[in-house]
């Protein structure tokens, strides 16, 4: 497999039949077998060239779990009668950015469900009202499907990047993860209007998810390839039980840890994040990723008492060094590591 990993790692895409080999030999072995431990050496070294040893941090405020959508994995998920829905108000999500930007938070994501409430004059006033108050960090949404006219909206009012995973790439596995009303051309098309308009976009799938075969992880790859997000957020499927998919096994830390290899490989200059998810299954696997290309990690800025409300799976973790509260001790074990935690807003590096 060393091959098909130095050819990536020199023209950073594969056939597809290609990429099935390589997943095939990285499943089969682990990410600490001889295929594994070679694209993490290759990933390693691209990722220093570029970032060196930073790992940015962003503030991630869940602002509503109200969602118009019934995706089947998703535990705020229209269909779920026992989520407890909340919304933030503008003061409130303004209120936990100030908390943030003194623990040195230098980027804000603002994620929620598609929720019908925040509709584009709600969403400018919030987007305003952060850029007014904090001009000098970025702002990252994570809001779902929207129009063309909605996105240029978001971007002229001062939003800077946008993550809109596509969760697969494969229309029919696509078909068996959503309901009927939603589409993976137009999620296609949203990710491109975006980049189009302007922004650093982020792209990304479950690992793991039902049905999903490496063929599926293959297209996955290759639809990243083309589309060439500045981001990719990739996590192991976890299930949540009030959903019509709560019943199937949770995805591969393992094998999601090596797949951030290839993705660096893939694109050199990409910010790739350790996962909530990627911890929540496997306590050391963020720590891991790291050693893999990852360089971005997301503390959770939301208000304690909604926190444990944003149950997209079972299980995610709440522990001091997932919560802002605990960024000092995070900062630390990253030191420890030989990592550092730049005050920055981490953009992609043009």
């Amino acid at each position: 497999m060393r091959n098909l990993i130095d050819k990536l790692e020199r023209e950073h895409i594969l056939e597809k039949d290609e990429f099935i080999a390589l997943l095939t030999a990285l499943s089969r072995e682990g990410h600490d077998g001889e295929t594994g431990t070679y694209l993490a050496a290759k990933a390693l070294a691209v990722r220093e060239k570029y970032f060196g040893r930073d790992v940015y941090l962003r503030g991630l405020i869940e602002f509503t779990n109200y969602c118009k959508n019934d995706c089947l994995y998703c535990g705020i998920r229209r269909g779920n009668p026992k989520a407890e829905r909340y919304r933030l108000s503008a003061r409130e999500i303004l209120d936990r950015c100030r908390a943030g930007y003194e623990l040195d938070f230098r980027t804000f994501v603002l994620q929620g469900g598609e929720d019908p409430y925040f509709n584009d004059e709600r969403m400018v006033e919030i987007i305003s009202g952060m850029r007014q108050e904090f001009p000098d960090c970025a702002i990252t949404l994570s809001v779902g499907e929207k129009s063309r006219e909605t996105y240029e909206k978001y971007y002229q009012a001062g939003a800077d990047r946008f993550l809109l995973r596509h969760e697969t790439a494969a229309p029919d596995h696509y078909g068996l993860l959503h309901p009927a009303d939603m589409s993976l051309a137009n999620r296609q098309e949203c990710l491109f209007t975006l980049k189009d308009i302007g922004f650093q976009v982020g792209a990304g799938f479950m690992v793991g998810s039902p049905f999903q075969t490496l063929e599926n992880i293959a297209e996955d790859l290759l639809f990243i390839g083309r589309l060439k997000p500045q981001m990719v957020g990739i996590g192991p499927f976890i299930p949540h039980p009030e959903t019509p998919l709560g019943s199937y096994e949770r995805g591969s830390a393992d094998l999601t840890v090596s797949i951030l290899g290839i993705l660096r490989l893939m694109l050199p200059k990409v910010l790739l994040p350790a996962t909530t998810a990627l911890g929540t299954i496997d306590p050391e696997s963020r720590e891991k990723a790291l050693g893999y290309g990852a360089n971005v990690m997301m503390p959770n800025l939301s208000p304690l008492n909604v926190r444990q409300k944003y149950d997209i799976y079972v299980g995610k973790i709440h522990l001091d060094e997932e919560a802002a509260e605990g960024v000092a001790r995070l900062k630390s074990r990253l030191k420890e590591l030989g990592y550092e935690t730049p005050l920055s807003r981490g953009d992609f590096p043009v």
